[in-house]
């Protein structure tokens, strides 16, 4: 590995995106129909579009949330599964790409490192690490005016893996999903899935076909709720409607539905998760002990783990898979020994622990030489963070699908440019009162939220600086309300 000469962007560009996935698209996309003179780049760490659905590749790999809320309004989504698998996601991805021109406006191998305001020059500077076909390294360095971060929200470095008592003593192989080796064979053999988030009930079943046989082992239970793998009402409106009418009129039909079922779990949690663990009783049958599908938290603490067509509880209740509550006493030469002294055999042990968190993609981001602690910015709208200007941060829903709010927030950076450029302004900055109180970024008691919880930035306890985790209010809040509100400064 070598390094070359240092580059830089010979002209500054309107807006530099970070990132190439779904948000990364999206932004990209709403700029070229909606801010057609803005100068773009999207700056992608990986070698191929797709983010997420690019970086993992194990058995399965799937939405959680129906496509028809996943994939955007200008662009219908046309198979018939509503939980599509990942390559027919990052397949969609690449279309919008191609067909909107955006393609040829990625650079590819760009790791972000580095990302400097200067209120002198109101531009962003970012340095990129940049890695050419035989492997060697040099520095990029760009410029913009506004900054759009769409990196996601956890470390694609590393997931979560804990440290478990002598793993040095298993003899077979110890796997992350998200860092899975494409030649692994796992036909016949027996496997351990850790785990049991969406992650784990995905792999379950995907590996259940050929393995010999998959425990799904759990500290403990999350609520698993089967989803029909086709929209029946989505496949009627197409028969008679145009395809744009009949997925803006299925979008909204799930929008309105997944909202209507949210706010019943919150305002009558102990009449929901009755009827989530009727439903799992029904899907598993008799002879399963219903303590492994029964949470002590309430729904959507966490969020929900959907299962299309059951597919978990087939195997479950067919022999081809189980599930073991229990914590793991130590590994040992052929497998898991548990806390309760059962012993679990295994030639494979999947570690379905969880993510990383983290802020803006491990970017190291500064405004006039002051470096930025992020734990200690608010978000505004869940969009911007107090006192940095000219950055625009996306990030979805938890109790909905990503795009959703990717797509508002790609849509607002639109209307703010055109705000600016009919006003004059070079910088916008939303600066934080200091009587509005603090709050978790997140209200989730999921695992690898609260292990972020130092890490992310926080929310206030009033207007704009909540994050509301209600697209029906974003969506007034943010399409149609006031840019220039008072509390968005401009320069």
């Amino acid at each position: 590995m070598s390094r070359q000469q240092e580059q830089f962007q010979p002209m500054p560009l309107d807006v530099l995106i970070i990132g190439a996935g779904l948000s990364g698209i999206g932004a990209a996309r709403a700029l070229t129909d909606q801010c057609p003179d803005k100068r773009y780049l999207i700056l992608e760490r990986r070698n191929a579009i797709g983010g997420t659905w690019d970086l993992f590749r194990y058995p399965g790999i799937r939405s959680d949330s129906d496509m028809y809320t996943l994939s955007y309004s200008y662009k219908p989504w046309t198979q018939r599964k509503a939980i599509a698998d990942g390559p027919d996601i990052k397949r969609y991805i690449e279309d919008i790409a191609d067909e909107s021109g955006i393609t040829h406006n990625i650079r590819f191998q760009r790791k972000v490192t580095q990302a400097s305001w200067s209120s002198q020059d109101a531009l962003w500077t970012v340095t990129a690490l940049a890695t050419d076909a035989q492997g060697n390294e040099h520095e990029e360095r760009f410029q913009a005016r506004l900054l759009s971060v769409c990196a996601g929200y956890y470390s694609y470095d590393e997931g979560y893996r804990p440290d478990f008592p002598n793993e040095q003593a298993f003899t077979g192989q110890i796997i992350h999903p998200q860092f899975w080796p494409s030649d692994l064979d796992y036909a016949g053999k027996h496997v351990v899935v850790i785990g049991s988030g969406a992650t784990a009930v995905t792999l379950v079943p995907a590996m259940a076909r050929t393995a010999a046989h998959v425990t799904m082992l759990q500290r403990s239970p999350s609520y698993v709720v089967t989803r029909p793998l086709e929209d029946g009402m989505a496949q009627r409106l197409q028969k008679w409607l145009p395809l744009s009418t009949a997925h803006r009129l299925t979008r909204w039909k799930n929008v309105l539905v997944s909202a209507f079922f949210y706010r019943l779990a919150r305002n009558k949690p102990e009449m929901f998760k009755d009827r989530l663990l009727q439903m799992a009783r029904t899907q598993i049958g008799p002879g399963i002990d219903m303590k492994h599908f029964t949470p002590s938290y309430k729904p959507w603490d966490q969020r929900l783990c959907a299962v299309p067509n059951g597919d978990l509880f087939h195997d479950i209740r067919a022999g081809r898979a189980s599930v073991v509550t229990d914590t793991i006493e130590a590994f040992t030469e052929n497998g898991l020994r548990l806390s309760s002294g059962q012993e679990l055999e295994a030639d494979i042990i999947i570690t379905a622990t969880g993510l990383k968190l983290n802020a803006m993609g491990d970017v190291k981001v500064s405004v006039d030489g002051e470096p930025v602690v992020f734990s200690d910015c608010m978000s505004y709208k869940g969009m911007m963070l107090s006192d940095i200007p000219n950055l625009i941060l996306t990030f979805g829903y938890t109790n909905a699908s990503w795009t959703l709010k990717a797509e508002l927030t790609s849509n607002y950076t639109c209307r703010l440019l055109r705000h600016m450029d009919r006003k004059g302004y070079r910088v916008a900055v939303p600066r934080r009162d200091p009587s509005v109180k603090t709050e978790p970024f997140l209200d989730f008691t999921s695992g690898y939220v609260q292990r972020a919880a130092d890490t992310l930035p926080k929310q206030g306890d009033r207007r704009p600086w909540q994050v509301h985790q209600n697209y029906l209010q974003d969506k007034l809040t943010i399409e149609y309300g006031r840019v220039d509100d008072g509390v968005l400064q401009f320069q």
